[in-house]
């Protein structure tokens, strides 16, 4: 790692002691790309839109050119291969008041994603960094990127409790820039309008991009044990793979829960919807949910734009205690908790929700 970039860390960019911002440059990935942390970038800066409709707010996307993509937000492309790109990036992120950089190690490129620290080098106007990962137990690497990103920003947001006190704990960030900002979502207000018919189905949602991590499997095995309840339930899982997934190892995972459905006698009970959720099917997806579960293997995520919104539209939520879950669902407000990686829990949790109307209220 070049000495260089240890001195930039504390490099100061700005002679500005506070910022009134007019315009506000994003570092992130951004769609077309169909990944958490590019609709998150689309839903901020719609947001910082529709509460200053004069904001000028760019992106400088991160990831595969899209030129072709139509859309007047995207002021440069950076490519995560080559080199000479992460200085005109950052000329381009310069032209604002103040860059939001958003973190995580998967998508930049370089090692550990280092590649962010090259753009950041260039910088010479107030950043936010946005952390939407901080490791438990990184490498050294892994903890030099992420130190280094935050001893550099003007100010570091984390979207969790977890997520600050590990920023606090174990990595050396200074507390007076940390700021705790909750995941935003967006509130299906009429959730319980939908007429409950008799002897409907109760239905069983997971959505978001799928692959390997996201637990579906745990969740298959759960019908196994809920065959027998009458009506018998639905669970869809909709959504598309993973496109780094998909780039590696095609549909196998789909495939191979599309099998262990049918080898367990519940393909009949599965419902899987591929393919880009516009924000219309979602809302209709949701609106039609009892349940949503959310079976991840993670033990890291800080943070989960799928959770947020499933509480934001009052569906009671079955989740393993991934740590923005277990701050979320906390004392049963929300949903229920249950262990990683057991069907038996999972079916039960789901069982006490779709069986017992005053639990899921």
């Amino acid at each position: 790692m070049p000495d260089r970039r240890l001195a930039s860390a504390f490099t100061k960019r700005s002679n500005t002691a506070s910022v009134t911002a007019t315009s506000v440059g994003i570092l992130s990935t951004y769609p077309p790309t169909h990944c958490g942390l590019a609709n998150f970038t689309a839903s901020l800066r719609n947001g910082l839109l529709a509460d200053r409709p004069d904001m000028n707010v760019g992106v400088v996307r991160v990831g595969p050119d899209q030129a072709s993509y139509p859309d007047t937000g995207v002021v440069y492309e950076l490519a995560t291969d080559v080199q000479v790109d992460n200085r005109t990036a950052a000329r381009e992120l310069n032209k604002f008041d103040v860059v939001v950089i958003q973190h995580e190690y998967g998508i930049y490129g370089g090692i550990d994603g280092d590649q962010v620290l090259d753009v950041l080098e260039w910088i010479r106007v107030p950043v936010i960094a946005v952390v939407h990962a901080v490791l438990s137990d990184p490498t050294p690497h892994q903890r030099f990127v992420l130190e280094m990103l935050t001893q550099s920003a003007d100010a570091v947001v984390t979207m969790s409790e977890t997520g600050r006190r590990r920023l606090l704990d174990d990595y050396r960030v200074e507390p007076r820039k940390i700021m705790l900002i909750p995941h935003g979502a967006t509130v299906v207000a009429d959730h319980f309008t939908r007429a409950v018919e008799k002897g409907r189905r109760p239905v069983i949602l997971t959505w978001g991009l799928l692959g390997p991590g996201k637990g579906i499997e745990w969740g298959i095995e759960a019908l196994r044990a809920m065959r027998k309840m009458r009506p018998q339930p639905r669970y869809i899982v909709a959504g598309q793979t993973h496109p780094r997934v998909l780039a590696k190892d095609d549909d196998s995972y789909r495939d191979s829960l599309m099998e262990q459905a049918e080898k367990l006698g519940v393909a009949h009970l599965v419902e899987f919807e591929p393919g880009y959720l516009s924000p219309e099917r979602l809302r209709q997806l949701v609106r039609e949910a009892d349940v949503v579960l959310l079976p991840y293997d993670s033990r890291e995520q800080l943070t989960s734009g799928v959770l947020s919104e499933a509480i934001a539209s009052l569906t009671p939520v079955v989740a393993t205690p991934f740590p923005h879950a277990a701050e979320l669902l906390a004392a049963e407000r929300s949903g229920l908790l249950v262990p990683h990686e057991d069907p038996t829990a999972i079916a039960e949790a789901l069982t006490r929700l779709l069986t017992d109307p005053a639990l899921a209220e």
